[in-house]
C-alpha cells in the first residue's frame, strides 16, 4: 500500500501536540507507512524585524513537532517533511493561507490536510475570519483533528500582550477624545476616560493587528509624530496641483481607477496608507483588501505620485524603521496598474 502523504499546518496553540498525535495515528490506521509535512506559513515580511523573530520561531516549532512525530510514530515507517512557506510572498488573509496550502498540496501529491482546530497563522498571530470556509472555496480536502481544549467562556485572564493592547487603546481613544473636546474641563476629562474604558476592553483585542512591542512600539509613535508633517507637505502640494487643473478653463483631468499591490501589512499599516491616500487631493481609496489597494485617481500628477509610492515608503518608516522604507515604487517592481478609465 501506498503511503499516505498528510499536510499538517503548525501554529503555537495549546492543541497543537494533540492535532500532531492525531495526524500520524490516523494516517498510519488507513496505510502502513505515512508522510508527514509540517508547515509554517508566515504572516510576515521576513526582512522585517517582526518577520525574523517568526521565522525564529517557526524553526523552533518545527523542531518539536518533528520531535512529535517520531514519539507517536513508536517505529513505524515515516517520513518527515517539514516547510516554512509565505517567504518569498505576502500572506494577508485566509485566503492567501488557503492557496498557499493548495499549491503546497498539488505540489507535494497530498492526500489529506489535518487542521488543527484552534489553528493560526505564522506561530502566534490570530485570524478573525475562518481559514475552513477559504479551504473549502479552493477545494482543498481537510480533516479537523478532534482534539480536548478548554471552554472559551472562562475567566478572562490578561496576558503581557493582552495588557499591552489594551493600555494602548485606552490611551489612543483617550487622546483622541481630549482632541475633539477640551482637555482641560473636568467633565470631558471625567468622560473621556469612560468612554476610553468601553472602547479599550470592547475592541482592544481587534484594534491591533500585530503584537505590542515595549521596545518598538513607542518609536512607532515617535516615526508617526514625523510622519504627520510630511503628510501635511503631500496635502499641500497636492492641493494646488488639484487646483491648478480645476482653474485652467480646459480642466484637463484625467480620472482612472488604479491597482496597488503595497508592501505594508493589512490591518493598521494598511489602513493608515489607505487613508493617507485619501486625505491627499486628487486620489480617493476605493477598496483595500489585503495588501491590495484600488485608487481613484483624478489627474495624471496624482496618480505618478500613486506610483512612486512616497506615502507607502513613508507609512513603512512609521511602522517598520528606516531600513524597510528603502524599497523599490510600486511602479518599478510592477505592482501599480491600470485598472479603469481613459488611460485604457
Amino acid at each position: 500500500m501506498a503511503a499516505e502523504r498528510v499536510l499538517v499546518p503548525l501554529s503555537d496553540t495549546v492543541t497543537v501536540r494533540q492535532t500532531v498525535a492525531y495526524a500520524v495515528q490516523s494516517g498510519l490506521e488507513t496505510a502502513d507507512s505515512l508522510e508527514c509535512h509540517l508547515v509554517i506559513a508566515l504572516p510576515y515580511d521576513v526582512d522585517l524585524p517582526e518577520g525574523k523573530r517568526m521565522s525564529d520561531g517557526a524553526e523552533e516549532l518545527l523542531e518539536r513537532a518533528e520531535n512529535w512525530v517520531e514519539e507517536d510514530a513508536d517505529g513505524a515507517d515515516v517520513t518527515i517533511e517539514t516547510a516554512v512557506l509565505g517567504t518569498d510572498e505576502y500572506l494577508f488573509g485566509p485566503r492567501d493561507y488557503a492557496e498557499i496550502f493548495r499549491a503546497y498540496a498539488d505540489d507535494h501529491g497530498i492526500d489529506r490536510l489535518v487542521l488543527d482546530p484552534e489553528y493560526s497563522p505564522g506561530v502566534t498571530a490570530s485570524m478573525l475570519q475562518p481559514l475552513e470556509r477559504e479551504l473549502d472555496r479552493v477545494g482543498m480536502s481537510y480533516d479537523e483533528a478532534p482534539v480536548e481544549r478548554a471552554a472559551r467562556h472562562g475567566r478572562l485572564v490578561l496576558s503581557h500582550t493582552g495588557f499591552d493592547r489594551l493600555f494602548a487603546t485606552f490611551w489612543i481613544s483617550f487622546g483622541f477624545y481630549l482632541v475633539l473636546g477640551d482637555p482641560f474641563y473636568w467633565f470631558d476629562l471625567l468622560t473621556g476616560a469612560a468612554v476610553a474604558g468601553i472602547v479599550s476592553v470592547s475592541l482592544a483585542h481587534v484594534t491591533f493587528s500585530m503584537p505590542l512591542d515595549r521596545v518598538q512600539s513607542p518609536l512607532r509613535a515617535v516615526r508617526f509624530v514625523f510622519y504627520i508633517p510630511y503628510l501635511l507637505w503631500e496635502i499641500v502640494k497636492a492641493n494646488i496641483a488639484v487646483s491648478a487643473v480645476i482653474l485652467r478653463p480646459s480642466m484637463p483631468i484625467e480620472p482612472t481607477l488604479t491597482r496597488v499591490n503595497a508592501r505594508v501589512r493589512s490591518g493598521l499599516p494598511l489602513l493608515a496608507l489607505a487613508n493617507s491616500i485619501t486625505l491627499t487631493p486628487g486620489t480617493l481609496t476605493v477598496r483595500a483588501n489585503d495588501q491590495q489597494l484600488l485608487v481613484h485617481t483624478l489627474i495624471p500628477s496624482a496618480r505618478e505620485d500613486l506610483f512612486d509610492g512616497g506615502l507607502e515608503k513613508a507609512i513603512r518608516f512609521v511602522f517598520y524603521g528606516r531600513e524597510s522604507a528603502a524599497i523599490p515604487s510600486p511602479n518599478e517592481r510592477d505592482d501599480a496598474e491600470i485598472v479603469g478609465g481613459d488611460e485604457l
